[in-house]
């Protein structure tokens, strides 16, 4: 089989049980014996052998040889032999320990890895009522409904002024259908600095009392 096959099919059995961190090197240039190191991590006792099994599964189902395997009493690092290529599957503390990328990390060789990359969270869509609570927050919402409130306020101190328009209106109406103006409207012209009746009352005394007992008669 093909090592370019080969490494594919190792890396998809790893992915199938969530296996994390896997990286491939390409070792031709250190061994004779194997051309692939690839180094997986599980997360618990248990998964590292259920990773080693998918691997060897994988492996068999692609129609190569099948896997040796070693280290699988224990969990902690188990070394699944491909021939061209050598998994090893470790817990998160033996790889830190023993950190095989240092013996066999020089030539890194570059796959499409699933568990290496970035997964988006897609946002669920918010409901009508969150939405809505949003938008009253909001400073603009805000702003409007102060602007709302103010010409409330503005036409509530106009009405007195507005309500006193029709009283006027009602009032020169009915002074131009009777010719004469009403007693609230009725105003004293003066003439020569003096009111009308001012005047007739100054014209009565300024008269003979003769004349002024005639004009009684």
């Amino acid at each position: 089989m093909d090592i370019r096959k080969l490494q594919r099919v190792i890396v998809d059995g790893l992915e199938d049980v969530k296996a994390q961190n896997i990286v491939v090197f390409n070792t031709e240039h250190l061994s004779p014996l194997f051309e692939r190191v690839i180094v997986a991590s599980g997360t618990s006792n248990r998964q590292p052998k259920s990773l080693a099994a998918s691997v060897r599964d994988a492996v068999r189902a692609a129609g190569a040889p099948p896997p040796r395997t070693e280290g699988e009493a224990n969990g902690e690092w188990i070394i699944v032999d491909c021939g061209a290529a050598v998994v090893h599957v470790m817990q998160p503390a033996i790889r830190d320990y023993y950190h095989l990328e240092e013996l066999w990390g020089e030539k890194p060789v570059k796959m499409k890895i699933a568990s290496a990359m970035p997964r988006l969270v897609k946002a669920a869509p918010a409901s009508r009522e969150a939405a809505a609570a949003r938008e009253a927050a909001s400073p603009r919402s805000a702003a409007h409904h102060a602007a709302a409130t103010h010409r409330g306020a503005a036409a509530a101190r106009a009405s007195p002024a507005r309500s006193g328009a029709p009283a006027k209106r009602a009032a020169s109406a009915k002074r131009t259908a009777t010719g004469r103006a009403t007693p609230s409207q009725r105003v004293i012209r003066s003439v020569g600095g003096k009111s009308g009746v001012a005047k007739k009352a100054t014209r009565a005394s300024a008269r003979p009392p003769a004349k002024r007992a005639a004009a009684k008669r």
